[in-house]
């Protein structure tokens, strides 16, 4: 494995003094440009709305530096880098220096349809790994895709054998989610990956006042990872050496964040006066600095570590391939501007008597601001090597497998749930489309038995980069099998959602990654998706397509109170953008939603899926699924199109509308209506979201397909309409509009209690008693 990742650790070889040279050169045309591209969408771009445009220049200037070191000498074609999301100018600067990006995307930050204002790999012009923006989240992803790449690379082949590099600011490591990341048992072996942390020791709104450095580090340290601290750069290493140096090393490491900071915004008088500070060291440090003239001593003060061009390469060399690695650079947030250091510079803007006076100290031209190195040049040689060595080559996309629609086994008959069905049709696809199965890949944070998916893993196996022992595979009472090898096709994380959903995006971004499609599910208590939308959620927009399945769900688990009861779940998955949200009511419903979900991954113009799902035992002959092949797939292109009538009265004077587990409450009040003379039809709702497309099609909103509403609520049956489900009534409130018909709505507003499951849909009012008596009210 070192010897792996060494061969692919990029260019580490000795640095001469003239790729230096022109290493520093580069450096400060990437400060210029991404200036200039913040400056030109404030402050010269035509702006007819008078809102603030916004960037930050500070905030990409304390990142020049690290990334001209990586992109212009140490990265190879086959690593991947996540770029802290105020950096985003600074990587377009270079895309533009690479030959990435066309001039005339320089003037468009932020503009629509222009570059973005924070990377993206769907909507930037130029190449972007890892969309980020999203705190934490960006940071993260590189560990989550470093294990994509190596069940890719161990099962298929093509995955590479890059770095994985992340890009973060030092405040960015108060979001929880990396804690949670850097913890999980399947990182510290990630020796591919490489995070850069900028330690400018500024957040938005302040220099933070104890940064604790030392403490960070240990934390990183005790997880497993290599650490590697650049604090000082070149010439001020050389000072420390000097009579009165080790006096000065230790006034500055001593020294707090918002006293260095503010000797930053010191002239070189104010500081000759202020840095020697108090005590006895304060003459041996002023007779140190006395011989420096003006440009030296302040030059001396700024230079960290994360400003070093040569210090940054040699850590780069010097990482260690057999564990993670975090690089802590030093550095000044707006390093070479004169905003540099001030505490409220995180989104100020330069004026223009400052961009000249940075053009003319830069060699550059505020009237020509995009001029490129000359060519001859050595920056211009230095810049098409680099283009060179990064030039990925053309990537083939892999046809995803066809998946079936139907597997063509009766429908059940029995008791069951749509829990169970889950893993029932992961076993069948093993035997009735293998090569489909053979793509698919499980997560779960550590619930993959109590959410049916036991059999799943016998079948298949828990993935692992190297075979494991499973030292209960001869106990004749262990009826899980836990056979941990590099042919598994689950992945088991420790208890945190975040890195589930972390994984589950970059499982699914591996066809556009590297051309191989995978099949990504995973598992999370139902209760919980509200702590895994957001990560999932910036999943889908950086391009993963993936599954997500939520059980069980719903005041249905009645046993287990209020804290393992979701509400807002099924509406949320309508509101999700790149993702369509099902929640069958039949095991049979639960195969054809699965499968079409499956069907629509790993492709360009594919989506997401969400599948609420439940452990309530249901009789399944309730389903009536017809026995007739052509009219038992006209009930399957219903159900994965949104909903299907599952029972008609002849004379109908309210239809009743019911989704999940409350089905058989609408069945039952159907019933008892019918016996007081008010006959009412069942529609079973598998799909509020396609539902509400469907609604906006045939509103002209948008180009879904707008069939199903007159196949399921047809103007000949419009009726006064009752709603329920195990969730917020919102969810189906807007189908009263699709005939423009009364309609209540019944559902879950409140906290759950714990009790049997007909005290609970007694308690929220989503029982048949309930029902029956909110059908009269309309009717009567």
């Amino acid at each position: 494995m070192v010897a792996e990742l060494r061969s692919a650790g990029g260019n580490g070889g000795p640095v001469q003094a003239e790729e230096l040279a022109a290493l520093e050169s580069v450096e400060q045309r990437v400060l210029w440009l991404s200036t200039a591209i913040i400056d030109h969408a404030n402050r010269v771009r035509p702006n007819p709305s008078g809102l603030k445009v916004g960037g930050h220049q500070a905030s990409s200037a304390s990142m020049t530096s690290i990334m001209t070191a990586l992109w212009f000498h140490a990265l190879t074609a086959e690593d991947r880098v996540s770029v802290k999301p105020h950096a985003s100018p600074v990587l377009h600067a270079i895309n533009y220096l690479l030959g990435e990006l066309d001039e005339s995307y320089l003037t468009t930050l932020r503009a629509f349809g222009g570059l973005q204002s924070y990377p993206s790999r769907s909507k930037d012009p130029d190449l972007v790994d890892y969309s980020t923006g999203s705190v934490g989240i960006g940071a993260t992803a590189p560990l989550w895709g470093a294990l994509a790449r190596r069940y890719v690379e161990g099962r298929f082949g093509g995955g590479g054998r890059g770095r994985q590099y992340s890009l973060l600011g030092d405040a960015e490591l108060d979001e929880g989610a990396i804690w949670e990341a850097i913890q999980d048992s399947m990182v510290p072996g990630l020796g591919e990956v490489v995070w850069v942390v900028d330690l400018n020791r500024q957040s938005l709104d302040r220099v933070i006042p104890g940064i604790a450095a030392d403490k960070l580090q240990g934390m990183f340290a005790a997880a497993g990872w290599q650490v590697i601290s650049l604090k000082y750069g070149r010439f001020l290493k050389e000072l420390f050496k000097r009579p009165g140096g080790e006096a000065l090393r230790a006034r500055i490491d001593v020294m707090g964040n918002p006293e260095y900071q503010r000797l930053l915004r010191c002239s070189a008088d104010e500081l000759r006066e202020r840095l020697p500070g108090t005590g006895s060291t304060a003459g041996p440090i002023a007779e140190l600095i006395a011989p420096l003239d003006d440009a030296s001593l302040l030059a001396a003060l700024r230079n960290l570590g994360g400003h070093d061009i040569g210090a940054l390469l040699d850590a780069f060399a010097g990482v260690d391939d057999t564990r993670p690695t975090v690089i802590f650079a030093y550095t000044v947030k707006g390093y070479g501007l004169p905003t540099e250091g001030h505490p409220q510079n995180h989104s100020s803007l330069l004026t223009a008597d400052q961009m000249n006076a940075l053009a003319d100290r830069l060699g550059t031209d505020l009237d020509h601001p995009w001029t490129r190195f000359g060519e001859g040049s050595a920056e211009a040689a230095l810049c098409a090597a680099a283009a060179q060595r990064l030039r990925r080559p053309e990537q083939a996309l892999q046809k995803p497998p066809a998946v079936p629609a139907d597997l063509g086994r009766p429908a059940p008959t029995g008791i069951g749930n749509t829990q169970q069905a889950l893993g029932r049709v992961l076993l069948d696809l093993t035997r009735r489309a293998p090569e489909a199965a053979a793509r698919i890949v499980t997560v779960s944070p550590d619930v993959s038995s109590s959410t049916n998916l036991g059999g799943w893993l016998n079948k298949v196996g828990v993935w692992s980069p190297t075979e494991r022992t499973d030292w209960f595979a001869d106990d004749a009472e262990t009826i899980l099998h836990w056979r941990e090898q590099p042919a598994g096709q689950h992945v088991e994380l420790g208890i945190a959602e975040t890195n589930l959903v972390g994984l589950l995006g970059e499982l699914g971004a591996t066809w556009s990654r590297w051309g191989q499609p995978l099949l990504p599910i995973g598992v999370v208590y139902d209760p919980f998706v509200n702590r895994a939308l957001e990560p999932w959620s910036f999943g889908i927009y950086a391009g993963g397509q993936s599954i997500l399945v939520g059980t069980p769900s719903g005041v249905t688990l009645a046993p287990e109170g209020g804290a393992h009861q979701s509400i807002t779940t099924p509406s949320l998955g309508i509101e999700q953008p790149g993702c369509v949200t099902y929640e069958p009511a039949f095991a049979i419903d639960t195969e054809w939603c699965l499968l079409a979900a499956l069907g629509n991954l790993a492709r360009p113009g594919g989506s997401s899926a969400y599948l609420r799902l439940s452990t309530r035992p249901i009789d399944q002959s309730t389903a009536a699924v017809p026995s007739d092949p052509a009219a038992r797939e006209r009930r399957r292109r219903h159900v994965t199109a949104g909903a299907y009538r599952l029972r008609q009265h002849e004379k109908p004077v309210v239809t009743l509308a019911a989704m999940g587990a409350l089905v058989p409450e609408a069945l039952a009040a159907a019933d008892r209506l019918a016996a007081l003379g008010y006959g009412a039809d069942v529609v079973c709702v598998t799909s509020p979201d396609l539902l509400f497309r469907a609604l906006q099609a045939r509103r002209g909103l948008s180009d879904d397909p707008a069939w199903i509403l007159d196949q399921v609520f047809p103007l000949d049956r419009a009726t006064p309409l009752v709603t329920v489900l195990d969730g917020h009534p919102h969810t189906l409130a807007f189908l009263s509009t699709i005939q423009n018909v009364p309609i209540s709505t019944l559902g879950v507003t409140r906290f759950g209690q714990s009790g049997a499951i007909e005290d609970v849909y007694r308690y929220h009012r989503i029982d048949t008693d309930s029902i029956v008596t909110t059908a009269l009210d309309l009717i009567d």
